[in-house]
């Protein structure tokens, strides 16, 4: 079994950080996730139907 000399990273500026394995800092995501907050064609109906659902209601009790 392979360990480095020092068992903490001098690169890492929080002692949190500076015991956590070197590989951990190498590391690279496998792919770029999507972004959660995108908005398709379903949200835009769903906001579109909303907005003219209150606004009838909003008229209607106005009348």
């Amino acid at each position: 079994m392979r360990r480095a000399l020092v068992l903490t990273h001098e690169a890492a500026r929080h002692p949190f950080r500076a015991n956590l394995p070197r590989h951990i800092f190498t590391a690279e995501p496998a792919q770029p996730r999507r972004p959660d907050w995108l908005l398709g064609a379903a949200d835009m109906r769903g906001v579109a139907s909303t907005y003219f659902a209150t606004l009838v209601a909003t008229l209607a009790f106005i009348a």
